[in-house]
């Protein structure tokens, strides 16, 4: 799932109803990754953005990892309209 906010801010994400471990992804308004944060489920630990983004990309705990997909590295064709709510 990806999660576009209106503006650039330091996000955090939670897994308090959700049934299976996921990885987020954090990522800056140019598609850079910033940061990607590993989640337990239905857990209430805040996951946060280090510096202020405009993404959210959540996958399958370990799918980033499992890609070599890191810190640094850019994601295209991310979806420029917020999602309702953010």
């Amino acid at each position: 799932m990806v999660f576009v906010f209106a503006k650039p801010e330091r996000y955090c994400m939670w897994m308090k109803n959700t049934p299976l471990a996921l990885s987020v992804a954090f990522i800056d308004s140019q598609g850079r990754i910033e940061n990607i944060e590993s989640m337990e489920p239905f857990t209430e630990t805040s996951h946060c953005a280090r510096r202020p983004v405009t993404y959210a990309l959540e996958m399958k705990k370990g799918w980033f990892h499992q890609r070599g997909i890191g810190v640094g590295d850019l994601v295209q064709g991310l979806p420029t309209t917020p999602a309702s709510g953010f």
